[in-house]
This record gives structure tokens, C-alpha cells and sequence, in this order.
């Protein structure tokens, strides 16, 4: 029976990295698309965002049916939820690195407010941060479950940069003002997507040590 359920346990893990590894690339596309001004790269990661999804259900429905067949307990069940929890936040960081790419498309029909650095520079940084959660769920590595944490204050930091240039292009040309709130939306995009991925370890940790933890400005 265990050699069944570690079986049946290293497919989803399988899976969920493979899930992991498609937002990555959507991320990375996402960032490129918007660097290059590309919009056929930024139309190739709207149409990723169905795998993403076609993912999300095939492996929930796995999880619950191995907690069906095998009652699996202790920090194997604690993996089976994590995983059922990750899949959500994994979906809506497929999601939003999707809203990205359709911001790119928009704003590729215009010449750029300028070169963008810092926005490609937050999705470089997020797909950092998928790949500490793959290393952290195949590896078991809890310090770089919490290394997203330490990650998700750069993007934050990141966004709140921008969002300050953003105001200072509006206040001194109006003629900015549509351009730099779709830009701001890509910003906002890139800062949600971090917020799931630091779901996601926060999750992870839960599974490793059986403790939720969280950073000290989300505990109130």
C-alpha cells in the first residue's frame, strides 16, 4: 500500500512541476513580449493559459482521489492538501501573467512610454521565485520555501517603484495618462502573481515543518 501511494504521490508532484515550469514560461514570455514591444510572443501566452487550467483540474482531481483511495495521513496528507491549495494560486498566476500579455498587446499598437526595464525586470525576478518553489516541492527544500518570502519584498519594493514613475509621467503629460495605467495594470498583474507564488510557500513550509508561517506585515 505505501509503495501505491508514494507512487501515486510522486505523479502529482510530477505534475504540479510540470504546471509550475508552464507559468514559469508565461511569466518569462510575458516579460520578453513586453521588453521587445512582441505581440505575437505576448498572444503565445494568453494561449498557454488553457494548459494551465486544463492542469489545474486534472491534478485536483487526482489529489482527491488519492486521498479517497489511500487516507493518506501526517505529512503526506499535509503534501495532498498543500498541493490542492498550490494549484489555486498556481491557476491565478497563470491568470495574471495572461492579463500581462494582453496589457503588451494593447500597448504594443503605440509607440512605448519608454523603455521598459523595471516591469521585465519584476517578471525576471518572478520566475526566480517559480523556480525556488519547484526546487522547494521535488526537493523538499524548506529555505527555498522561504526564500520566496524574502523574494516577494523585492517585487513589492518593485512595484511601488513604478507605480511612483507612473504618477510622475501622468502629472506632467496628460497625454500619458492612458498609456501609463495600462502599464500600471501590468505592474499590479506582476505584484498580485507574486502574492500567490508567496501562498504557495507558505503552504510548502506548512507541509515541511507542520507550522504556517507568515511574514510579520501579514499577521494582524
Amino acid at each position: 500500500m505505501r509503495e501505491g501511494l508514494d507512487r501515486e504521490l510522486g505523479h502529482i508532484t510530477e505534475q504540479t512541476i510540470r504546471m509550475i515550469s508552464i507559468v514559469r514560461e508565461m511569466v518569462e514570455k510575458s516579460a520578453k513580449a513586453l521588453a521587445d514591444q512582441d505581440s505575437g510572443l505576448a498572444q503565445e501566452v494568453i494561449a498557454q493559459d488553457k494548459q494551465v487550467d486544463a492542469l489545474e483540474m486534472e491534478i485536483e482531481s487526482e489529489a482527491i482521489a488519492i486521498m479517497a483511495r489511500q487516507a493518506p495521513v501526517a505529512s503526506d496528507l499535509r503534501f495532498t492538501f498543500t498541493i490542492i491549495k498550490a494549484l489555486t494560486d498556481l491557476e491565478r498566476a497563470g491568470d495574471y501573467a495572461a492579463h500581462v500579455a494582453e496589457d503588451v498587446v494593447i500597448l504594443t499598437k503605440e509607440p512605448p512610454l519608454k523603455n521598459y526595464i523595471t516591469l521585465p525586470d519584476m517578471g525576471r525576478r518572478l520566475t526566480l521565485m517559480l523556480d525556488l518553489i519547484s526546487k522547494a516541492i521535488a526537493e523538499r527544500d524548506l529555505e527555498a520555501a522561504k526564500e520566496v518570502f524574502r523574494r516577494d519584498d523585492e517585487i513589492d519594493g518593485l512595484y511601488e517603484e513604478v507605480s511612483r514613475e507612473l504618477l510622475t509621467y501622468m502629472m506632467e503629460d496628460p497625454r500619458t495618462i492612458t498609456k501609463a495605467l495600462t502599464l500600471g495594470r501590468v505592474a499590479r498583474s506582476y505584484e498580485r502573481l507574486g502574492d500567490h507564488l508567496e501562498n504557495i510557500s507558505e503552504r510548502i513550509i506548512y507541509w515541511l515543518t507542520g507550522k504556517m508561517e507568515k511574514k510579520p506585515e501579514d499577521v494582524y
